[in-house]
Formats: C-alpha cells, sequence, structure tokens
C-alpha cells in the first residue's frame, strides 16, 4: 500500500489535532507538514512531493485560494481538498478556478475525509458532486473555462496531446454543449449503448468520475472548445 503523503494548512490546532489524528489512523498516511503561513507552505510544497493538500478555506492570516492556486501551479499533481466554514457557493465556484479536487464542509466526518483523501490521491475529482447538485453553478463553471480558454488562444501554447479519440473528443464537445446520450447518438447516427461505451473509455482515459469532469479535465487542456452559441 503506497503511502499518502499529505500538507494540512488549518488555523484551528484542535481541528488540525484531528485531521492528524484521523489520517494517521489510516495506516498510510504520512503529515508532511502543517502551517497557515503562506510561504512557509508554498516551502514545503516546493521541497517535498505531497499527494494532498487539506486547505481551510476559511483562513484569515494568508489567502486560502491563493495558496492553492500556487500550489496547483509548484505541484500539479498534488490534490487539493478544500474545507469550508459553511456552504458556499461563491467560495465552492472559486475553489473550482483555482483547481482543487474535493470541497467539504469542516462538520466533514473521519470517514468522510479518509475516503476523500484515498480518492483524490487516486486523481479522482470529487467537487462534480457539488457541482451536478448545482445545475446553475455547473453552466457557470462551464462558461468560465470557456472564457479561460479563449484568453489563452492568443499566446499560450496548449498541451495538443490527448489520449481520447477523435470519436471520444467528439461526444465530450456534445456532451459540453448540454447533450444527452440520446441526443448525441441521435446526431452521430449511433446507438445509445455506443455513447456509453465511449463515455466509459473517455472516464477511465482520464481518470475521472464522471461527465462534468472529463469536460472540465477537455476544456483545461484545449481539446474541446465551448462557443457562443444564441
Amino acid at each position: 500500500m503506497e503511502t499518502i503523503r499529505v500538507i494540512i494548512i488549518d488555523e484551528q490546532p484542535l481541528f488540525r489535532e484531528g485531521i492528524r489524528a484521523t489520517l494517521q489512523r489510516m495506516g498510510n498516511c504520512e503529515i508532511i507538514g502543517e502551517s497557515t503561513d503562506a510561504t512557509e507552505v508554498l516551502d514545503i510544497i516546493r521541497t517535498n512531493t505531497a499527494d494532498v493538500a487539506l486547505i481551510d478555506a476559511g483562513l484569515t492570516s494568508s489567502d486560502p485560494l491563493e495558496i492553492a492556486r500556487q500550489t496547483r501551479h509548484l505541484a500539479p499533481r498534488t490534490a487539493i481538498i478544500m474545507l469550508t466554514p459553511s456552504e458556499d457557493e461563491e467560495r465552492l465556484f472559486q475553489s473550482i478556478k483555482v483547481g482543487a479536487a474535493a470541497y467539504y464542509t469542516r462538520n466533514i466526518t473521519s470517514e468522510e475525509l479518509v475516503d476523500a483523501v484515498r480518492k483524490v490521491s487516486q486523481g479522482e475529482y470529487l467537487i462534480n458532486d457539488d457541482v451536478l447538485s448545482k445545475p446553475q453553478l455547473a453552466s457557470r463553471v462551464l462558461r468560465s473555462f470557456h472564457e479561460l480558454t479563449v484568453e489563452k488562444e492568443e499566446g499560450t501554447p496548449k498541451d495538443s496531446y490527448s489520449p481520447l479519440s477523435s470519436r471520444e473528443v467528439e461526444i465530450l464537445d456534445y456532451i459540453a454543449r448540454g447533450n444527452s446520450n440520446k441526443e448525441i447518438a441521435k446526431s452521430l447516427k449511433i446507438s445509445d449503448q455506443t455513447v456509453k461505451n465511449h463515455i466509459t473509455s473517455i472516464l477511465k482515459k482520464l481518470s475521472v468520475s464522471d461527465r462534468t469532469a472529463a469536460v472540465v479535465h477537455a476544456l483545461r487542456h484545449g481539446w474541446i472548445k465551448i462557443n457562443n452559441e444564441a
């Protein structure tokens, strides 16, 4: 069983102690650092290979979103879990924009935390559970990534390599436009089952758990676009 290396960024000592104790009981989790100071956190990120960063979204001593953003820049493979004081759709949206893999309120149970750390360390994108339960937020997320893609078209090269086939990219493009499996099948003149098979293949290749995660992943890498259509 591979060791999961975790950094904890939380300014409440008692809560931090609870997180540490919970993760240490996993048996394969190593806490490589704890801090609330942005400079110190980023130094730890630079000098260690963290699998997961747990960030208190309610930090007052530093900007938690900026810490998350810098972490993603310095260590793209480090999965970020944001722990928020309360349900906040704007904070959720901003967490998605900075690349968080999961977003939970601070009343998360020990079992949920352990499960989340294990899953995000393996590349799962749990934040989509929140997105899928809020259609308006999902639409806002897609628009935001579209705008980001447009901004980057001038001067910033995209990752041209895609593990997906041309048909899979085409299907992802339809998904990004809000089409159901049945609508995709009708447009491409293939069966519903064939569409399902392609989607299963897409999720496996991208190591994501659902359609929204696949679309966000593809938008980030510039493999698909969302055109402004009436």
